[in-house]
This record gives C-alpha cells, structure tokens and sequence, in this order.
C-alpha cells in the first residue's frame, strides 16, 4: 500500500465570535499519499484555506479544531511546540495566496530567503547565497543578482509570487501545501511553475496539497480531487473521472463556469477620456554612499494608447513586464516622462492639489486585495471612505449606498459590520472592487481584479463590469494575465513584454491573428493549444 503522507479524518474547524461558533469546516475526512497531488476545489470560502492551515496548527486562537490530521503518523492537531517548530517551513512547507502580506517590507529579498536556508540547514552566507540565485532563476526571477537587495514592494505582484515558491521549496518539504500559488502570475510563468512542481513532485517523492479556484490548473496537476462547498467535501475522486463523469451538481456548476462573450460595443462619437503619449517610467539604479545612478531599469519604454467612455483597454504581458507600472503612471501615482491627457487636459504636470480633483473620476482595484483593506476598518467604514472624502450626496445615506454597492458585487449587506479578515481572498477582492465602484468614476484601472476570485464569482464580476460600463459609460484599464477574462472585456488589447508594447490592436486581431512571436506563445499557454495551433490562431 502507498504510504499515506497526510491523513485527515472527520477535520472540523469552527471560530468562536461573542460566545457563538461558526462552523468552516464540517467533519470532513481525505489523504495525500507519497509523491501525490490532491487539489482542495471549491468556491472561496468554501473552507479550503483554513483546512490547510489546520495541518500545522495555524489558526488563531478563535479557532476550534476536532478531528484528526496526521503527518507520517504524527499527530498535529493538539502537538507541542517544537514539533510544530520542526514541522513547518521544513517537512510542511506553504505557498501562501497573498504574498505582500507575506513577506516582510522591511528586508531584502536575500534575508528572507537566507533565514530558513541558515536555520533548517546550516548553509555559510555564500553557500545560502547561491542556493537563493538558484532558487530565483528556478522560479522565473530575471537577472536574480540584481534583486538580491530589491524589497518586497519594488516587485510586481508575480514576482513576489515567485519569491514566495522560492522560499517554500528551498528546505526541500515533504508535503508541499500550495493555497493559490499561480494566482498572481501570468500564464507562461504559471505553466513553467506548474512544470517546476511536477518535476520536484517527480524527482523528490514530493507530495502536493494544491488549493486552487482553477479548474484547468487541477485538470493539469492533480492526481485526485476533493471538491468543497460550504465546509463539506461533496465530492471526491480522480482527477480524470471528475473531469469526465462529474456526479454532484456543484461540481457540474464549477466546470461549467468560464468568461464568455463580448463587451457592447463602444458608441459612435465616444468621448476620449483618458490617453497617453510616448510614456516613459525609467527607475535609476543607484550604488555608492552617494547614491550616485549608475543605470535604469526600464520598466517602460514609449507607450501610447487612448481610451473612450464605455471602452476597455487590456493589458497583457507576463509578471514584471510594465503592466501596472503604466496604469499607474497614467493615474499619476507614480513619476513619468511623456504626455498624459485626462479628458483633454494634460495632467502630467499637475501638483498634488489640482490632482485632488480628479481623484473621484480616476479609481483603482488593486491586485492584493488584503494589503489595500485597512484591518482596523469595517467593511461599511472602508467602501463609504470615498464618499465622505469626495463629498458625495446622492440623496441618501452612506449606509444605503453601500448596501446597494454591496449587492451588485455579490455581497450581503448584513456583512457590513464585519472586518476584512473575516473574508476569503475572492470576498475581499469584492470589497475592493465595491470601494471604488461607489464613486461611479469615469475611468476604473482593474489590476488583475479577478485574480483572487473562483471562476463562478469571476463570471459574475465580469458580467458586473460589463453591466456597469453599459450604465455609467465608464471607461476601463484592465491588467489581466487571464487572457479569457481579456477577451471577455476588452474592445482593444496591447501587449507588453519588458517594457516595451510588441503588439496594440483590437481584440479580434490579437486574439486571431497575433502578429509577434511573443503574443502567439501567451495565447498557446493561455488556451491549452500547441505551438502549432498557436501560430495559426483560430480561437
């Protein structure tokens, strides 16, 4: 018999809040043999997370575990301290879904990496430091040595995604737990991290617990899979057979659901709202006691684009490749060289206070939807925000308006009271979304919004978005390496690739008919095609 790594039996999870339980997980009970992947499937909040973080005792003290989890026999539910200590990071090590609230702001690449390296395995500052430029290059880090002294936020958001599966695979784990590990990333870097994986799970005798909201992700990687709803496992099996032959109806929902469609088209005699010429954002690289720049990174070169009310701009590349630098260039957020005209004033020299102004038309949903929430805010306190600093009156109450915001995006008011860390990652990338959409702004930049989200919620933020920009005439910058939620939304679609824009057109001549070798290889791994298939597009 196939030696059982993990062994979960009748696990029940519940969290106590003024004297009552609310139960997350309900007795549920499977296994992850030796050198096997088991995929956790299922909405957010479905109690996935919070199973994986029962293996090692992570919950908080709220938190009521019953139940059994064994790791080679050893109980962890109720184990002391230095077998827990021993466990994790080194024989249990994770990937964890938001990696800005991960990793430390305050140190280097280099240190985070170097601390579990120096403490499981004892390796000379020379030796952690090689072993961390292999790591790097190993998970997709470009030039790794000259992001030894980067910090976590002079990384996009896929890069410190990639920083975070460096860490969990440096000590050589056992059990491998992965909670949405490819869900910041773009999908070339996603099916060479997938690979990476599977070669380790292969070579190691690794086992794998893989938490995701992607189907096709599981249908790639599992070997069998447990599908949850509302703290349950309604189904199990393998990968192939659930795939084939799914018997539960939640289950036929899931594989059901994908972005279709198209967006309407945009009105004839659009007004243009938000345009940029010859954009420029080079960050100086500086060495020496006087900080003297010595060269660039160049995270954009000469970008142009224009965007009309009711349309939307997609803006693909992989992880690092300027996407949400430029969005936020053109938000003005971040300094820049070229020409920037909102609604045909150029705005690139304005000062903070005539900027004010326009800070109600011009929105942003940010890719970590943790980091962005304040944890000291209600949810009723965080979407109303805008409204109090903006001065918006509408006839009716702040609390109204956020009740009604709240539903659009698939919230229950009755949440309002409650704080973000009592929500999933897909319920507080809803929060986030609802926060800005409140202001009804003219021109919304969407930074990977339905990263974070199950594909039955994505369909539901996508038709939303669509909904709105129909209604209010709202002009979108979308930054996605979802190339199907792309597709779905966008009217036009420019390509970047380390900075520079390979390829800008409408959507049905990038999707059909890609002209560079660059985007043919994005759609190939986006849409499962061969290189073949990818070169004579017919999606």
């Amino acid at each position: 018999m196939t030696e059982v790594t993990l062994d979960v039996k009748d696990l029940g999870i519940g969290f106590r809040q003024d004297g009552a339980l609310s139960q997350a997980v309900k007795g549920i009970s499977f296994d992850v043999k030796r050198g096997e992947t088991v995929a956790l499937v299922g909405e957010s909040g479905s109690g996935k997370s919070v199973t994986a973080l029962s293996t090692v005792s992570l919950l908080g003290d709220s938190a009521e575990v019953t139940g059994s989890v064994t790791y080679n026999g050893q109980q962890m539910v109720g184990a002391d301290d230095a077998l827990l200590r021993k466990t994790r990071g080194n024989d249990i090590s994770f990937i964890f879904q938001e990696p800005m609230t991960s990793l430390n702001p305050l140190h280097t690449l280099e240190k985070q990496l170097a601390e579990s390296l120096l403490l499981h395995q004892g390796l000379t500052g020379a030796e952690a430091r090689s072993k961390i430029i292999e790591l790097l290059v190993k998970v997709g880090i470009h030039e790794p040595e000259n992001r030894l002294q980067s910090y976590p936020h002079q990384l996009s958001g896929g890069q410190r995604q990639r920083v975070m599966i460096a860490m969990a695979l440096a000590n050589g784990p056992d059990l491998l737990i992965a909670d949405e590990p490819t869900t910041a990333l773009d999908v070339t870097i996603q099916a060479q991290i997938l690979e990476l994986l599977a070669e380790l799970k292969a070579s190691e005798g690794m086992s794998m617990l893989f938490i995701t909201h992607d189907l096709g992700i599981v249908r790639k990687i599992a070997d069998r899979v447990c599908v949850m709803k509302d703290g349950e496992i309604v189904e199990h099996g393998a990968t192939a057979e659930i795939f084939r032959n799914p018997q539960h109806a939640y289950t036929q929902m899931l594989l059901n659901a994908e972005s279709v469609g198209v967006p309407d088209d945009v009105q004839e005699g659009a007004v243009e709202v938000a345009s940029a010429t010859d954009l420029r954002i080079w960050f100086p690289i500086q060495r020496g006691l006087l900080k003297r720049t010595v060269g660039h990174i160049k995270a954009v070169n000469s970008a142009s684009f224009s965007v009309r009310a009711g349309e939307t701009i997609g803006i693909v590349g992989e992880s690092g490749s300027g996407k949400t630098t430029m969005a936020l260039a053109v938000m003005r957020l971040i300094s820049s060289q070229g020409v920037i005209n909102y609604e045909g004033q150029d705005i690139q020299g304005w000062t903070a206070r005539q900027l004010r102004r326009l800070r109600r038309d011009m929105q942003i949903v940010f890719q970590d939807p943790y980091g962005s929430l304040s944890p000291r805010m209600t949810v009723e306190q965080i979407i109303a925000e805008g409204l109090s600093v903006h001065g918006v009156e509408r006839g009716r109450s702040s609390r109204e308006m956020v009740a009604e915001i709240m539903q659009e995006v698939g919230l229950h008011p009755d949440m309002m009271h409650r704080y973000p860390h009592e929500f999933s990652g897909g319920q507080r990338q809803r929060i986030a979304i609802a926060r800005a959409m409140i202001l009804r702004p003219k021109l919304l930049v969407l930074d990977e919004p339905t990263s974070a989200l199950d594909m039955t919620v994505q369909v539901q933020i996508v038709n939303l978005l669509r909904d709105l920009q129909k209604k209010y005439g709202l002009a979108y910058l979308f930054i996605s390496h979802d190339l199907k939620v792309v597709r779905a939304l966008s009217h036009k679609v420019m390509v970047l690739k380390q900075g520079d824009v390979v390829e800008f057109g409408t959507r049905d001549q990038i999707f059909d008919a890609p002209q560079t070798d660059y985007t043919k290889a994005l759609m190939a791994a986006a849409f499962d095609l061969t290189v073949d298939e990818a070169v004579a597009l017919e999606v």
